[in-house]
C-alpha cells in the first residue's frame, strides 16, 4: 500500500502535478465560497470560457497564453461588472450577452487555427501532468496573492456577499469590492487552466463549496471544510488519473462530485436519506409526539 502511495513522487512531473493540484484545490474552494453564497456560478462558467479569444489571439502573436488568458478574463470581469452596475441590467444578463459574444470570438479565432486541436488542448480539458515548473511557480504565486487579499478584505468580501444595503448603510464601496472579488475570480481561472482545464473550472469553484455550505452556514468553517474537500479531490482525482490513465482534470472534477453527492445524501443536517432516517425515527417512537400525534 506505502509502495502504491508513493510510486507516483518518483516522478518530477507527478510531483509538480500534485503540488498545483493542492494549490489550486485551496483557492478555488476559498473564492468558490463567495461564489456559492453570491449565486455567482453562470459567472464562473462565463469567466471561464470567455478567455478563449484571449488564448487564441496570444496563440496566434507566440505570446504567452496565461497573459492572454488573464487579460480576457479580467476584460470580462470588469465588463460585466460596468453592464450591471446600479442595476442597469441583471446580472445574469450581462454575464449572458458577454459570454456569448467572448466565446464566439474565442471559436471564430480558434477555428482559423490549424493546429488548434492539438496546440490548445490542454487550455480547454487541462493537463496537471504537463505542469512545467514556470506554471507552478505562476500558480503558487496567484495563489498566495489571492488568499492574501481574501484575508485582508475578509470582512468586506463577507459584509457584500451577505447584505449589500447593510454595506452600503456603513459606507463600504460596494462596488469597488465587487469587481475586485471578480477579478480574484479570473485569476483563479487562469491559474487553474493548466489543472483542470476551460470545460471543468466551473465546477472546481462550485462543487467544494457547495458541499461545504451542506455542513456548515459560518463562512470561516466553511471556506475550511471546502478546502478540505478540494485538496481531497483534487489529490484522489491525481492518483486515478496516474493509475486510471485518463483525464487528470475529469477525475478531480469527478471525485468531488461524487463527494458531494455523499454529503448530500448522509450530512446531519440537510442529508435527505438523513433526514428521512429521522423522520422514520420519530414515527416508531411515539414518546416523542404528542397526545394527539402531533409534535410537541
Amino acid at each position: 500500500m506505502l509502495n502504491w502511495l508513493l510510486t507516483p513522487f518518483t516522478y518530477e512531473f507527478m510531483q509538480r502535478g500534485f503540488i498545483a493540484s493542492v494549490i489550486i484545490g485551496i483557492i478555488c474552494s476559498v473564492i468558490g465560497c463567495y461564489v456559492v453564497i453570491r449565486s455567482m456560478a453562470f459567472m464562473g462558467d462565463a469567466m471561464a470560457h470567455a478567455i478563449l479569444p484571449g488564448v487564441a489571439i496570444a496563440y496566434i502573436l507566440n505570446g504567452s497564453l496565461t497573459l492572454g488568458a488573464l487579460i480576457a478574463s479580467i476584460v470580462i470581469a470588469l465588463g460585466i461588472g460596468q453592464l450591471s452596475k446600479q442595476g442597469r441590467l441583471k446580472e445574469d444578463t450581462a454575464i449572458g450577452i458577454l459570454f456569448s459574444a467572448f466565446l464566439a470570438l474565442g471559436i471564430l479565432i480558434i477555428s482559423s487555427i490549424r493546429t488548434y486541436a492539438v496546440d490548445l488542448s490542454h487550455i480547454l480539458f487541462g493537463n496537471i501532468l504537463g505542469v512545467s515548473r514556470n506554471d507552478l511557480i505562476f500558480t503558487a504565486v496567484a495563489g498566495f496573492f489571492i488568499l492574501l487579499f481574501i484575508f485582508i478584505f475578509y470582512k468586506e468580501f463577507m459584509i457584500i456577499s451577505f447584505d449589500q444595503v447593510f454595506a452600503r448603510a456603513v459606507k463600504i464601496p460596494v462596488e469597488v469590492y465587487r469587481n475586485f472579488m471578480l477579478i480574484l475570480m479570473a485569476l483563479t481561472i487562469v491559474a487553474s487552466i493548466q489543472t483542470v482545464g476551460v470545460v471543468m473550472i466551473a465546477a472546481m469553484l462550485v462543487t467544494p463549496a457547495a458541499s461545504a455550505f451542506l455542513l456548515s452556514k459560518r463562512l470561516p468553517v466553511m471556506m475550511g471544510i471546502s478546502c478540505l474537500i478540494g485538496v481531497l479531490s483534487s489529490i484522489i482525482g491525481l492518483y486515478i488519473s496516474y493509475y486510471a490513465n485518463v483525464a487528470s482534470g475529469a477525475a478531480i472534477v469527478l471525485t468531488a462530485t461524487v463527494i458531494f453527492l455523499i454529503i448530500f445524501l448522509f450530512s446531519p443536517r440537510r442529508g435527505i436519506i438523513w433526514k428521512q432516517l429521522k423522520r422514520t425515527a420519530r414515527t416508531r417512537n411515539p414518546r416523542r409526539r404528542g397526545e394527539y400525534g402531533v409534535p410537541h
